[in-house]
């Protein structure tokens, strides 16, 4: 897999932004397919940081219900799977700039 494939976005909620300020964990969606090592590399890479640790998750999708004119609408949002990146003490990366 490249290396470009394997970050999709990061993850700005004020939960993953209080870990930014706090302790200095970065979110991102990555590719499904990817492992730590390619999510770990792929970070060092563009950004130029040193990643001390790597934790993922795979988000299962949710279903969806709403209520039109036409009558109920059901359907499913997708899975995703999630990293959460811990870097080295005195790095951080500036992810509002960009």
């Amino acid at each position: 897999m490249k290396l470009t494939d394997v970050l999709v976005r990061p993850i700005l909620t004020e939960k993953v932004n209080a870990q930014m300020e706090k302790s200095g964990r970065y979110t991102f969606e990555v590719s499904r397919s990817a492992n730590k090592l390619e999510i770990k590399k792929a970070v060092e890479e563009f950004y130029g940081v040193k990643v001390a640790d790597v934790n993922t998750v795979v988000v299962p999708g949710k279903s969806k219900t709403r209520s039109t004119k036409a009558g109920i609408l059901k359907g499913m949002k997708s899975a995703y799977k999630k990293a959460t990146i811990s870097l080295v003490e005195g790095e951080s990366i500036d992810l509002f700039s960009m």
